[in-house]
């Protein structure tokens, strides 16, 4: 299926366009521009601008390269034995050109950017080994010393019939995205010189493909493995909107799985449990069942560690294996900023590099059940993305019986030090002595150490920083290299932007809209040449109104108004208390009771709305809420988390320690026990609780006709999680959520209001390093 990038909608694989709202599926926008540009080609034509969709492959030829993962949470992968050949092939590296011609090796390190190889013109027959064997088949153009490696797992499409120029306008008119023609060249055309005639002809560009499917489009020379066990090429996703065989089959896993542990979403009774229960079935997949579907080990590493690490670690895309040869594309994170370039800026806090420093260290725990704790100990892997955060540009395998310890990493910390240029602590020089001589053994040991250095630093700061245990997250497994009560170093942050929107719809059953919403901020910014400072102020409500036509709409439209009212005279230069905070959401309360007692209303006749309310005050936030309407947090390393619990009577009865499933089985499980408007203040208690921004946060406040049948943890990677990316239009992605809301609810109203905080540790209140 094609999934619209736009709508979401899925549509079958020969559709042109969405059948829902009509967007390309063979071409993209140029975000520069706005040129129309085929799926196939990585660049722009009219202005350059990057387009495509660019993925780096790693290729390895390692039969043995079983992973020791015991204490993974996936399973026990020694124990996995991939098959020989599966549902998907490496198989024919294919080429559309007119003549059959390999790609010409090249000789290139495993860790460096690959560079085009252009072979000059020879006659000769190269063999080129298939999935079938070795066949040999006539190349043009490729000098003996650039042929492929026997080993090489390219061949040339069809295994037992050479192809003729019929047979690739053939299969090119069968699949027009892979078609070679001149919107879909991706190199110059080249001419050799005809020796007799003098005359030039042209040899067209070749096509070639790391996939007998023909999706994967080879953007390098396929360098020769010589004595390295693998090989890196970027290539071309020529069908981006077509869903990744490997994610099929992990959602085809997951739902068995999900199967065979007896879930029943239908029984579960809060969304937060639903999140942790589908969390379990990710960590609780069987290893077997991965190797049945040839997925190679690497990949099944990957999938594990990403649960616990991301945006650590790249995201896997897709995956394959056939006899010794695995294929592995992951995200291109080849252009991040390296860490070790770090040296170059102006300004490094000692806060921000003890705070990566502790980060190896607890990655250090988390890669070595997988032998993977080489990615530490290549300067090369280590970068920062657009939010300061360190990540690694892939897993490395760890030597063949190499003994590795803390030693190798503080050689690595040592270097990087001796790059930056800066001169260190005393405190941090002897710790890296200690580690460095073989003092400091245990990952524990050195994360206290760090935290002792960075206590240091705090009683000379007039801001202290705050060291404390990670808050538990209801969507995050905690890793192994988080200790009992091992502390983590949290930077004191500051804003650096604040943005959000806000959408609401009446869904495909109403006749009218009772939701409503409000957004009130104010951002001041100030540029100078040491940096930009950001301060702001915002109000955000959210209401879901009851009590029919002129009842529920009036309700909500006065519980926005009042609370709006109140906190422009009652907001001054702090984030309010929490019984301002409460007052406000009495007086919305007592405003609409007045007038049910006023008009006499009783019973269902009597208006009344839910709320769920944000104030941000820069880097702090207070929230309130009654009723079903809910708030939702997202951060990268957090996950998606549900701070709100409903007030309804299945919530109550699970705090009073009913079980889940008994609790939602009474028929009035989802009445509200909360609302303002039907009661007086006597029985409305609103929850109030504050948080702080400690790093990139989504908060997303929503009605229920979007919370409904557990959308929002169903499709919050694919919804919610590209909406963190200051690049990433907020309101565009709220309407696409609604969109999906319409699909798999639209029973009810929905609304939603979303806020995106950007922040960065605090430069101003410490001691540069």
């Amino acid at each position: 299926m094609l999934v619209c990038p736009d709508c979401q909608f899925e549509n079958p694989n020969t559709n042109k366009f969405c059948q829902k709202c009509g967007t390309s599926l063979t071409h993209k926008v140029c975000s520069e521009c706005k040129t129309q540009v085929p799926l196939n080609l990585v660049e722009c034509p009219n202005c350059g601008a990057t387009t495509g969709t660019v993925w780096w492959a790693i290729l390895s030829k390692d039969s043995n390269s079983q992973l020791a993962a015991s204490g993974s949470t996936v399973g026990e992968p020694e124990a996995a034995t991939a098959p020989s050949s599966g549902n998907r092939e490496v198989a024919d590296i294919t080429s559309s050109a007119e003549t059959t011609q390999p790609l010409p090796a090249a000789s290139l390190d495993a860790n460096a950017m690959p560079t085009e190889v252009t072979a000059e013109p020879d006659e000769t027959t190269v063999p080129l080994p298939n999935a079938s064997g070795v066949q040999e088949l006539q190349a043009t153009s490729v000098p003996a010393e650039n042929t492929l490696p026997a080993d090489s797992i390219a061949s040339t499409i069809s295994p037992s019939d050479s192809v003729s120029s019929t047979d690739v306008q053939t299969l090119n008119a069968e699949n027009p995205l892979t078609a070679s023609s001149s919107a879909a060249e991706t190199s110059t055309e080249t001419t050799r010189e005809n020796s007799s005639s003098g005359e030039t002809n042209p040899i067209t560009p070749q096509i070639v493909y790391l996939d007998p499917q023909q999706r994967y489009q080879l953007l390098d020379a396929l360098p020769s493995y010589s004595d390295k066990a693998e090989v890196m090429v970027r290539v071309l996703d020529c069908q981006p909107f077509q869903k990744a065989p490997l994610t099929a089959i992990m959602e085809q896993l997951q739902g068995s799985e999900a199967v065979n542990a007896g879930s029943n979403s239908e029984t579960v009774a809060s969304s937060a449990q639903s999140v942790k229960n589908r969390n379990f079935i990710d960590q609780t997949l069987n290893v077997n069942s991965l190797a049945a579907k040839s997925i190679p080990n690497i990949a099944q590493a990957y999938l594990d560690l990403q649960n616990n690490l991301s945006p650590t670690l790249p995201a896997i895309h897709d995956a394959w294996q056939q006899d010794s040869t695995s294929v592995v594309l992951l995200e291109d994170r080849s252009q991040w900023p390296l860490l070790n370039d770090l040296g170059s800026y102006a300004q490094i806090p000692l806060l921000q590099i003890l705070y990566w420093l502790d980060e190896m260290a607890k990655l250090w725990v988390a890669l070595e059940p997988w032998q993977m704790r080489q990615s530490l100990l290549e300067l090369s892997n280590l970068r920062v993305d657009e939010d300061q955060t360190l990540c690694l540009q892939r897993l490395y395998k760890e030597p063949a019986n190499a003994t590795l310890s803390l030693q190798n990493l503080g050689q690595v910390w040592k270097e990087l030090f001796e790059l930056s240029g800066r001169s260190q602590l005393d405190s941090l020089e002897k710790l890296l002595d200690n580690l460095q001589s073989g003092k400091i053994q245990n990952p524990s040991d050195l994360r206290s150490q760090l935290q002792a250095i960075a206590e240091e630093q705090e009683d000379s700061q007039v801001s202290k920083t705050r060291i404390q245990p990670p808050l538990p997250s209801e969507n995050r497994v905690p890793d192994a290299s988080e200790g009992d009560d091992m502390p983590t170093i949290i930077l004191p942050m500051q804003l650096l932007s604040l943005d959000d929107a806000g959408c609401t719809d009446i869904g495909r059953q109403r006749e009218h809209n009772e939701d409503n919403f409000g957004i009130n901020t104010e951002v001041k910014k100030q540029e100078t040449p040491l940096g930009r400072t950001v301060q702001a102020r915002g109000l955000y409500i959210l209401c879901d109104g009851m009590g029919g036509h002129a009842g529920g709409e009036v309700a909500s439209v006065m519980a926005v108004d009042t609370i709006r009212r109140y906190f422009q005279d009652n907001w001054q230069s702090r984030l309010p208390t929490e019984d301002r905070i409460r007052e406000a959401v009495l007086l919305a309360n007592k405003a609409i009771f007045d007038i049910n007692q006023q008009q006499e209303r009783s019973g269902s006749g009597r208006m009344g709305t839910t709320l769920v309310m944000v104030l941000i005050e820069d880097t702090k936030v207070a929230i309130a809420h009654v009723g079903d309407s809910r708030l939702y947090r997202l951060s990268r390393k957090r996950g998606l988390e549900q701070i709100t619990i409903d007030h309804e009577v299945g919530q109550r009865e699970i705090q009073r320690g009913v079980d889940p499933a008994i609790a939602y089985a009474r028929p009035d499980a989802y009445q509200l026990t909360q609302a303002l408007g039907p009661r007086d203040e006597n029985f409305v208690r609103p929850d109030v609780q504050f948080l702080e921004l400690n790093e990139d946060t989504l908060l997303l406040l929503c009605s229920d006709g979007l919370s409904d049948n557990d959308l929002i943890e169903t499709h919050w990677q694919t919804h919610l999680l590209p909406l963190l990316s200051s690049r990433a239009n907020l309101d565009q992605g709220l309407l696409q959520l609604i969109d999906l809301a319409n699909q798999h609810n639209g029973h009810d109203n929905i609304t939603a209001v979303a806020i995106r905080a950007k922040v960065r540790p605090n430069l101003d209140q410490h001691q540069m390093f």
